[in-house]
């Protein structure tokens, strides 16, 4: 269950990226500085990556996605105090997307097991 919602919460924020995109082209969001432009630009890529690490639960997905979902809060909530123009809805909606993600983490890291050998104990540490 938290596997789909972490998958679904990703998807989410790559449509929202993707649509920004098609509809204003590399002048999306061009009222807002450069360096939140490229970082939002980024998460078109980053958070259907994360999406997939987490359909083939890979705990590298978790990791990725705690640190963008942090980034991306931090980010919005940044922009919409200082510069404005992002609504509140989604700034609280996104929040609270990042809360279940932090409650959630531990048992979904739990549930997908080792990623790699090293994890698994499969490394003989012979040199």
């Amino acid at each position: 269950m938290f596997q789909v919602v972490w998958m679904l919460g990703f998807l989410v924020g790559t449509t929202t990226h993707t649509a920004d995109l098609i509809v204003g082209g590399v002048n999306a969001c061009s009222d807002f500085p450069l360096g939140v432009r490229l970082f939002w630009v980024s998460l078109t890529f980053l958070d259907p990556a994360i999406a997939a690490l987490i359909i083939f639960r890979r705990r590298s997905g978790i990791v990725l996605g705690i640190a963008v979902i942090v980034a991306d809060i931090a980010v919005n909530w940044t922009v919409f105090a200082m510069v404005g123009g992002l609504s509140l809805f989604g700034v609280i909606s996104q929040s609270l997307f990042a809360v279940v993600i932090l409650v959630t983490a531990r048992s979904l890291w739990r549930w997908f097991g080792p990623s790699s050998p090293r994890e698994r104990g499969d490394v003989t540490g012979e040199a």
